[in-house]
């Protein structure tokens, strides 16, 4: 049943997408129904005119203002200019002239994307004056459909590593365990996003770094089919691998924000951003991935991984188990590390020239892999990652997505530094460019969120399974209010 809240001036706002259930059953949600609505949600409630964008832009504010201290998402914000945006954005839609459903949503971005008159670093110290001069081309479409650009969110320095413990920025804590990481390299993305600290979030993926924040954080993620939304205005990691993706409190919201980040034509928008319907995922089987112990994964995410597959059967899908026995994940890990490696070493050369101080002890180590590989290297690198995804196309042609664990495990603590591969399972979407939502899955019995992702041929499917066997674990109880 949807719940419905009082705001001020009587007026009344009925919101039936932000309010999640915990394992035990139980309904939390930010107690306050502009932030419980999300994105899609809010674009409702300026239609019905039970909020208006200022309103809305306005709690957003003052919630970053008294809770993100402790959490550091942001590390930049545009208050001024949000505001700005947010009357115009109240003015369309009191005339009836609202661009989209987006038209008045806050919304963060990463620090590799450029916003313009905001710094434009990747989380790195060498760039941390610059500012960018123009919007990226996504943050650009997004202004065109009316998003209110709150600010810039935090990263992995280089958008090279899974933690968002950054040397010059600081660490993105989880918003579910205070010392625990929000993963990477998008954590300030999932934990904003958690924390009710935006309505949505753009990212990056280049090995899962938009779904391995959605999994840790316990919100939805999706990594679109590659070229999908521009990476114009994006500092790279790797321009081979590289995606634009979008994080979010439903499959919904992320659809929204991918068709207008993606500039879509209205027709293609309306067909981007709806997920597939359950009828037309019953049409086609599903795979399931069986890693046959060539991965160490958690006990709790191995039972979170078999009751999303349960609830798909369930629900009338048909699904098989793939075993996939010629995949490495070593190897495709290792071999997008080197990619990225190479990559990103071409794209800071000048600055690791002029400002060697400007990067941090890791990213120097990581980035000296690549300057390292011979031509030779890469040359077998290049033809035996498209080799392997040519092989999983041709495993996979028969089923219309492949279910699998988003990470090997949940967050974990920042002192314990990154365990064996974060993204053994996210990486073969990037290898392949092909579409991947992450959806949250319940909570571990310690209130660790859980997590699933969905590999497709299209985006609608990927999305559609993670609104099916999606399940939030609810607002995190120290930013509930």
């Amino acid at each position: 049943m949807p719940l419905t809240r009082k705001l001020g001036n009587g007026r009344r706002a009925t919101v039936d997408g932000g309010f999640s259930l915990c394992p035990d059953g139980t309904v939390t949600s930010f107690a306050n129904p502009i932030i419980d609505a999300g994105v899609t949600g809010l674009g409702r409630l300026f239609a019905d005119r039970a909020v208006t964008p200022v309103e809305a832009c306005q709690a957003y504010l003052s919630r970053i203002d008294g809770l993100d201290g402790a959490l550091n998402a942001y590390v930049a914000l545009d208050a001024e200019r949000a505001l700005t945006d947010a009357h115009a954005s109240a003015e369309r839609w009191k005339s009836g002239e609202a661009r989209s459903l987006l038209d008045g949503a806050p919304i963060a971005v990463k620090a590799n994307i450029a916003v313009e008159g905001l710094p434009w670093h990747a989380g790195i110290g060498a760039y941390r004056d610059r500012m960018a001069t123009a919007d990226a081309a996504c943050v650009a479409k997004l202004r065109e459909h009316g998003a209110v650009i709150l600010g810039l969110v935090n990263m992995h320095e280089g958008a090279f590593g899974g933690t968002t413990d950054n040397h010059w920025f600081g660490k993105t804590h989880n918003p579910w365990r205070h010392g625990y990481t929000a993963g990477g390299s998008s954590g300030g993305s999932g934990a904003a996003v958690a924390a009710g600290l935006c309505a949505g979030a753009l990212g990056t993926d280049t090995l899962g770094s938009v779904r391995i924040p959605a999994s840790y954080c316990g919100v939805y993620g999706h990594k679109p089919t590659q070229g999908l939304i521009s990476t114009e205005g994006v500092i790279a990691l790797s321009w081979t691998l590289d995606h634009v993706g979008v994080l979010a409190r439903s499959a919904q919201d992320c659809a929204c924000l991918m068709a207008s980040a993606c500039g879509a034509e209205a027709e293609l928008a309306q067909v981007i951003a709806q997920p597939a319907t359950l009828e037309t995922l019953r049409q086609s089987p599903i795979a399931a991935i069986d890693w046959g112990g060539r991965i160490e994964v958690e006990p709790e995410v191995a039972r979170a991984f078999e009751r999303a597959v349960q609830t798909a059967r369930a629900a009338g899908l048909t699904v098989e188990m793939l075993a996939l026995p010629d995949y490495d994940f070593d190897e495709v890990f290792h071999l997008g590390w080197l990619i990225s490696a190479a990559e990103s070493q071409v794209e800071h050369a000048e600055a690791l020239k002029s400002d060697p101080g400007g990067f941090s002890p890791m990213l120097h180590e990581r980035l000296a892999l690549g300057a390292s590989a011979n031509a030779a290297d890469l040359a077998r690198g290049y033809r035996r990652a498209a080799a392997i995804a040519e092989g999983v196309r041709e495993a996979m042609s028969p089923y219309a997505a492949i279910l699998m664990p988003t990470t090997p495990q949940v967050a974990f603590p920042f002192e314990r530094g990154e365990p064996a591969p974060i993204p053994y399972f996210t990486a073969m979407a990037d290898i392949l460019g092909l579409p991947a939502a992450a959806f949250p899955t319940g909570a571990t019995p310690e209130g660790l969120p859980l997590s699933v992702q969905a590999l497709a041929w299209d985006d609608e499917t990927s999305l559609g399974l993670a609104e099916l066997l999606g399940h939030p674990p609810g607002a995190p109880p120290d930013y509930r209010g």
